[in-house]
């Protein structure tokens, strides 16, 4: 605005198309806005001017200050002095007005105004842009909560693009990829992500398609960081982000939330392994009092055992000094239960440092895996060919060793944990007892 006139009908010195264009531009606006001249005259008076306080721009436009129409007698001396104060004072000055509606109802508004100058450089006017207070103060508390979301949030906060590739990260966000802010951007997550990048993307774009999920989804992602590949489990939120200026809804991209739940995941997953097993040995031991033979009831408890826990099991009874013999046995192909070994008295071919001897001489557990060789591993233990993870638990009975226990596990399945162990154990003492009965009833043996 470079000149103001005192009337309705010219609302600027341009004329013909500069005012048609001067008057959409100011029409088309989504903040109030009027303009005064140096003498407090109103010049400009736009449409959302008049949405909020109901007064049109021929009402409006000509009138000296608030006073009779626009402001209490009371306060319209002190709002035009300070929506002039800015025509003479640098840059923007932001004040708080009480202002009348048209049907005489008080709204406060959040103004934000400052002067014009002529083409002198003297002192020609001021405009002023303002909104209800309470919608200012939404924009501000949207304003605060990105701010909060994108500096120091305790969930991880990344937005992706239309192409699904994130344009912003939090730092949160970054410290769980293990990587910088800066680094995440406009690259694809496959970068980061070795596994679970395709179900982040496929969210991504249901997101865009569809809208947002109902409820918090948990993905589990392998990342690459500098320290090696870390599995974890993020607990998601999506939420369509659409452009507010657009008549028609725009995806603009995703807003991702999630915050890193491994631990719980992994700790509710342990205990419902506990609870089963332990379920599994409850019902083992209840089935195996139903047993006569001593030997049947020992092969019950470890088929009840092996369910979720190993591939094969085998009982090796001692022979003599350091010799064992194979009693029981899983079939070393298909999984199936676990028998009686036909032919079993001749002594196993174990080498000095056997794990299952190592568990004699220890009279404690002893673990094992294969590495990269478990083929070799298996048959040079005279054990299953897909054997890569042992344990093995001393059978003892009445202060005597009756044999040794061994679980085996496949190359597929995790090694066997300090807790798989205490498992073992538990196990075979139930299967020494079986077979120390068995014993008893054929007369002592054993060492």
């Amino acid at each position: 605005m470079s000149a103001f006139t005192g009337s309705a009908s010219e609302t600027a010195s341009v004329s013909g198309a500069g005012a048609d264009l001067l008057a959409a531009l100011l029409d088309g606006m989504d903040a109030a806005l009027c303009a005064l001249d140096a003498d407090g005259t109103i010049t400009h008076w736009n449409r959302e001017a008049e949405r909020i306080l109901g007064w049109s721009a021929e009402e409006a436009v000509g009138r000296r200050g608030f006073e009779g129409w626009a402001a209490r007698s009371a306060d319209a001396e002190e709002t035009l002095r300070r929506v002039m104060g800015a025509m003479n004072g640098p840059g923007r000055q932001v004040h708080e007005l009480a202002l009348l509606r048209k049907d005489g109802g008080r709204v406060l508004v959040r103004s934000q105004a400052a002067g014009v100058r002529a083409a002198d450089g003297a002192p020609a006017g001021v405009y002023c842009a303002f909104s209800e207070v309470h919608v200012q103060l939404d924009l501000e508390r949207s304003v605060a909560l990105s701010e909060a979301l994108f500096d120091d949030a305790s969930w991880g906060v990344v937005l992706v693009d239309a192409d699904l590739r994130p344009a912003m990260a939090n730092g949160h966000a970054a410290r769980a990829f293990g990587t910088a802010r800066t680094a995440l951007l406009g690259r694809p997550l496959g970068d980061v992500v070795v596994q679970g990048a395709e179900d982040l993307e496929a969210a991504f774009q249901h997101v865009l398609a569809e809208g947002s999920p109902p409820a918090p989804s948990e993905v589990w992602v392998t990342l690459r960081t500098g320290a090696g590949e870390r599995r974890r489990c993020w607990r998601s939120g999506f939420l369509r982000l659409s452009s507010p200026m657009a008549e028609e809804p725009v995806p603009l991209g995703v807003a991702w939330l999630f915050q890193d739940v491994t631990e719980e995941r992994l700790a509710a997953r342990e205990a419902d392994r506990l609870r089963f097993r332990w379920s599994q040995l409850h019902r083992a031991g209840a089935a195996a009092a139903e047993c006569e033979d001593p030997a049947e009831a020992a092969t019950v408890l470890l088929d009840f055992a092996l369910a979720g826990f190993a591939d094969h099991a085998l009982v090796d009874r001692v022979a003599g000094e350091r010799r064992l013999t194979r009693a029981l046995a899983t079939p070393a192909g298909a999984p199936g239960p676990a028998s009686p070994v036909v032919g079993g008295g001749i002594p196993l071919r174990y080498g000095p440092r056997h794990p299952a001897l190592q568990a004699w001489d220890r009279v404690g557990t002893v673990r094992a895996s294969a590495g990269r060789t478990a083929e070799v591993w298996a048959e040079a233990h005279q054990w299953p060919g897909d054997a890569a993870h042992a344990v093995c638990v001393v059978l003892r009975s009445r202060a005597r060793t009756l044999g040794v226990l061994t679980f085996l596990r496949a190359a597929c399945r995790a090694p066997f944990e300090r807790e798989d162990v205490v498992f073992a154990e538990a196990v075979a003492t139930r299967v020494a007892a079986a077979l120390d009965t068995g014993d008893a009833a054929r007369g002592p043996s054993g060492t």
